[in-house]
């Protein structure tokens, strides 16, 4: 399902019009610099948890001593900052049905 299906399940759903609901769907997930609740949230160091779906939130990840695999020279990998979703426990047991 890409944004598109999305908003059209959303306008169907809400009873609204699919503008509306493509706008919804862009103020929640935008991923644009200062758009996006989730995001705006994720910049901030804040989760953003879901009770029953799941809690989207960022975690940090050390500088490290990596290898080139053609060459095998040591490369320096800085350290980084990455998004992840972890499911909730109702969305774990509804999908492993």
């Amino acid at each position: 399902m890409n944004k598109t299906e999305f908003a059209q399940k959303l306008a169907k759903k809400a009873d609204i019009s699919q503008a509306k609901a493509l706008e919804i769907v862009n103020l929640i997930f935008a991923a644009e610099p200062g758009k996006g609740i989730i995001a705006v949230e994720l910049d901030g160091g804040r989760k953003v948890t879901i009770p029953g779906f799941g809690t989207f939130g960022t975690k940090s990840r050390a500088a490290r001593t990596g290898r080139n695999p053609s060459t095998g020279a040591k490369i320096d990998i800085s350290a980084k900052s990455y998004a992840y979703f972890k499911p909730g426990k109702t969305l774990r047991d509804r999908v492993a049905e």
